[in-house]
């Protein structure tokens, strides 16, 4: 039997405008601007939904939007951390424990080089890893299609999973 599995997620969120003041930008559940807002059922962390993602692939399930659907009020502007805890419940319930996640953001704005650590640190807590096991990293577009616009962000994940002992 495998000791290891990898899962891959991907999400893209376009900027809200006008700016919602009650809703600032966050990122692998960090707060990043309060002056910039994106389009979301849920709090939009884009960062925090290609890992749930990822963890979903990894053990073969659905994706975020079967899990928790952008059409429920139930999911109605919750904190992304809440979503990953979800599927990390689950994916340790099956026997599996975080190996590592390696991310990537893509934006024009904001510059994300401030953050990034503090980004790592949040992502090591919420999934139970060390921080040497976290890998974020943030590129642009040069200028180049709906993201080089600035029309919005996109995050990518990858998740190794390793065998904790016990059931599938």
């Amino acid at each position: 039997m495998s000791q290891i599995r990898i899962g891959q997620g991907v999400d893209v969120h376009a900027w809200e405008i006008p700016h919602n003041p009650a809703k600032p930008l966050l990122l692998g559940g960090v707060k990043i601007s309060e002056c910039q807002t994106l389009r979301a059922h849920s709090d939009g962390d884009v960062l925090l939904h290609a890992v749930v993602d990822a963890l979903c692939g990894a053990i073969g399930e659905g994706d975020i939007g079967e899990l928790f659907p952008d059409t429920s009020p139930k999911w109605k502007d919750i904190d992304s951390k809440t979503l990953v805890q979800t599927v990390l419940q689950e994916v340790q319930g099956r026997g599996w424990k975080v190996g590592n996640v390696d991310t990537t953001v893509v934006c024009e704005t904001p510059r994300l080089s401030p953050h990034k650590r503090e980004i790592q640190r949040s992502l090591a807590s919420l999934l139970e890893v060390d921080e040497s096991r976290v890998g974020v990293k943030a590129t642009t577009c040069e200028g180049l299609g709906f993201l080089g616009r600035s029309e919005g962000v996109m995050a990518t994940a990858v998740v190794l999973l390793e065998r904790r002992g016990g059931g599938e």
